[in-house]
């Protein structure tokens, strides 16, 4: 069980996320950013920082204090790219998936709207520690994203929790 210190950053960073949807313009935090298909570049302010980037997950931050934090063995074998034609890439231990991705920032460009379209995905039998299934079932829950400390924070709906990402250097 995580100290109450660690929860209390986590359901902080959480409010901090969604004020920063809300103030992106989505009242309902389940109202989707516009159809999935949509190409990132014709979104107005479409997370323009986040374009053309990759990124190696750190962990994934839970509401739950059953689940507490999850961090992969190695980061390098969990990446997400945010091409700048609208697809994500995101490679999951022994499993690979691409779908659209979809953003609109709010008035700092640090923070906003984001949303995954539709992810297909490979489905191999990945070692039990892998944490391939629980991202692809979390990614369409996502719904906004901060860019804190050089990292990409994006938050799922409902408090659910946060994938951490930080920047992938080739």
């Amino acid at each position: 069980m995580l100290p109450s210190s660690d929860i209390k950053k986590r359901r902080c960073l959480a409010a901090a996320i969604l004020a920063c949807f809300v103030a992106a313009g989505c009242a309902n935090p389940l109202q989707s950013a516009g159809p999935a298909s949509q190409s990132v570049g014709t979104q107005k302010n479409a997370g323009a920082l986040l374009n053309g980037t990759s990124w190696r997950l750190v962990e994934i931050q839970s509401m739950d204090d059953a689940t507490g934090t999850l961090r992969p063995d190695d980061r390098n074998q969990y990446t997400l790219e945010l091409r700048k034609d609208g697809v994500a890439s995101l490679r999951l231990g022994c499993n690979r998936a691409t779908g659209s991705w979809t953003a609109e920032s709010a008035s700092d460009r640090n923070s906003g709207r984001f949303i995954f379209g539709p992810l297909a995905g490979t489905r191999a039998m990945c070692p039990p520690q892998s944490l391939d299934s629980k991202i692809m079932a979390q990614a369409p829950y996502v719904r906004a994203y901060l860019l804190r400390n050089g990292r990409l924070h994006l938050s799922l709906m409902a408090d659910g929790g946060i994938l951490v990402w930080e920047p992938a250097y080739r």
